[in-house]
């Protein structure tokens, strides 16, 4: 037993499905005679397929015809009364109602086919070198244990110590501007109790290689436009300030 497929259709059933939704009919209420016709109409294209598969479609075509002859008799009784009897089209329905959820059905596995088809699975790999062997067990007397415990401790401080003093937290960066003001007001308080100013009471409290040469370069400039005179009588001595404007620094 072979399957052949009439142009988009696999069976009967999914010709008569196909003229049901383009006729935008239900399942459950088919207008009979107008679905016969156009059913019959695809027959006559069928006439040069194999026997045993055309048959299966004159089956369903033969059952259509009489559902059509059932639905133009009269539903009356011998004594003119109407009958209550059963739609003829119930049985047709049903199998088409169940045609329809196999379908639907077979189509999803389709795709989950289609899916999983191009999923690749890693293949297992042999694990018993790392399985066969007993779980390796650390010896080591309490002496050890306690000096791997200081090391460790030690290692840690030194971890801190160096943290601390790389890390600290980040000052805005004073201009020379700032600073040539701020010294200015230091040397003109300084200047009204003595006549000599050190040059080290001009820098910050605890100064960084940076505050000594912005207030550096502050000290040139104040002594380039001569409001201020420097010595310094020794390398690395202290640089001593005092006002006038007759000598650069010495």
């Amino acid at each position: 037993m072979y399957k052949v497929r009439i142009n988009q259709f696999e069976g009967p059933f999914d010709l008569l499905v196909y003229l049901l939704e383009n006729a935008r009919m239900d399942i459950y209420d088919i207008k009979v005679a107008e679905i016969t016709e156009q059913y019959i109409s695809y027959l006559k294209e069928m006439e040069s397929l194999d026997v045993e598969v055309a048959s299966e479609f004159i089956v369903l075509a033969a059952i259509l015809i009489r559902l059509k002859s059932h639905m133009l008799l009269p539903r009356v009784t011998e004594q003119g009364e109407v009958a209550l009897l059963e739609d003829p089209r119930t049985e047709l329905a049903g199998r088409l109602a169940e045609y329809v959820r196999v379908k639907k059905q077979a189509e999803l596995l389709s795709e989950r086919y289609e899916y999983y088809s191009a999923v690749h699975q890693k293949p297992a790999e042999d694990l018993s070198e790392y399985t066969d062997e007993a779980d390796e067990i650390l010896m080591a007397t309490e002496a050890q244990m306690v000096n791997a415990f200081r090391l460790f401790l030690t290692k840690k401080q030194k971890v801190w110590e160096v943290t601390e003093r790389y890390q600290r937290p980040r000052r805005r960066k004073e201009s020379v501007e700032e600073r040539l003001k701020a010294m200015q007001l230091m040397l003109d308080k300084g200047f009204s109790e003595s006549d000599e100013v050190l040059f080290s009471s001009l820098l910050p409290e605890k100064p960084d290689r940076a505050d000594v040469t912005l207030s550096f370069m502050s000290l040139l400039a104040m002594i380039k436009n001569q409001e201020i005179t420097a010595e310094q009588k020794e390398a690395y001595g202290e640089i001593v300030l005092r006002r006038g404007c007759t000598d650069n620094v010495q």
